[in-house]
C-alpha cells in the first residue's frame, strides 16, 4: 500500500512539473506541413528593417513552438528558410496579442494556406484583407487596360483609366478609416492606419485616433499613430 502512495505522489509530481505555466505572455505553436528540414524565425520590423526575435530549427518533425513577452498587440512575421531552395512565398505575418496562438500551413503553399488563430487581431485583420483584395483586384484589371491605352496612344481612354484609378484608391482609404473607427477598440485599427492610409488628409487620421480606446491609443500601433499625424501636421505647418 505505502508504495502504491508513493508512486502516486511521484506520477502528482511529474504531471505537476509537466504543466507547469510559461513566465511568457504569448505562447506559439504551429506544424508546417510538408517540412522536414529547415529553420523559421520570427521576426519583428525594427527601424524600418525585418530582425529575428526567435530562431526554431526543424529537423523532421514539422511542429514549432515558441515563447516571449510582448508588450501590446504586434504584427509579427514567420520566415521560412528552407534551406534547399529560395521562394517569394516564404515570409508569413501575423498578428499576436498575449495568449495562445496557433499556426497551421504547408511547405508547398506558404503564406496561401496559412490558418492562424487565437488572435482576434489576426481574425480582424482577416477580414479586412478579404475587402482590401477587391480593390487591388479592380486596380489590376484597370492597369492591363492602362498598357493597351498606353501602346495604342488613346490619351481619352488612359484620362478615363486614371480617374477609376483614382476612385478605387478613395474606396479603399473610406473603407480602411471606416474599419479603424469601428475596430477602434483592438490594435489593428491604428495599424491598418499607419500601414495602409498613411498619406490620407489629416482629418481622416485624426478621426481615426479619437476613436481609439484608452488602452489602444497607449499601443505600439496607437503611438506610432500620433506620431505620423504630429509629423504630418510638422510637414504641413512648413509648407
Amino acid at each position: 500500500m505505502q508504495k502504491i502512495i508513493i508512486a502516486l505522489l511521484a506520477l502528482v509530481v511529474i504531471t505537476s512539473c509537466s504543466e507547469k505555466k510559461s513566465d511568457k505572455n504569448l505562447q506559439i505553436t504551429g506544424n508546417i506541413k510538408g517540412l522536414k528540414k529547415g529553420t523559421l524565425y520570427i521576426q519583428r520590423i525594427k527601424d524600418t528593417t525585418l530582425v529575428a526575435i526567435d530562431t526554431i530549427q526543424i529537423n523532421g518533425d514539422s511542429h514549432f513552438t515558441s515563447e516571449m513577452n510582448i508588450d501590446s498587440p504586434e504584427m509579427l512575421y514567420l520566415f521560412l528558410d528552407r534551406g534547399v531552395s529560395n521562394s517569394v512565398d516564404n515570409n508569413l505575418p501575423f498578428f499576436v496579442e498575449p495568449g495562445k496562438i496557433n499556426i497551421e500551413s504547408s511547405l508547398e503553399f506558404f503564406t496561401a494556406d496559412a490558418k492562424i488563430t487565437g488572435s482576434k487581431n489576426q481574425e480582424l485583420y482577416d477580414e479586412y484583407k478579404k475587402v482590401v483584395s477587391r480593390y487591388v483586384d479592380e486596380n489590376l484589371e484597370l492597369v492591363k487596360k492602362r498598357f493597351n491605352a498606353y501602346k495604342d496612344k488613346n490619351t481619352t481612354e488612359l484620362a478615363k483609366i486614371q480617374v477609376e484609378q483614382d476612385n478605387i484608391l478613395k474606396r479603399k482609404y473610406l473603407y480602411t478609416t471606416n474599419f479603424a473607427v469601428n475596430n477602434a477598440s483592438h490594435a489593428v485599427a491604428p495599424y491598418v492606419a499607419v500601414a495602409e492610409i498613411y498619406d490620407i488628409n489629416l482629418k481622416y487620421l485624426d478621426t481615426i485616433q479619437k476613436s481609439l480606446t484608452p488602452e489602444i491609443s497607449k499601443s505600439l500601433y496607437g503611438k506610432q499613430l500620433k506620431q505620423l499625424i504630429e509629423e504630418r501636421k510638422k510637414l504641413e505647418e512648413t509648407k
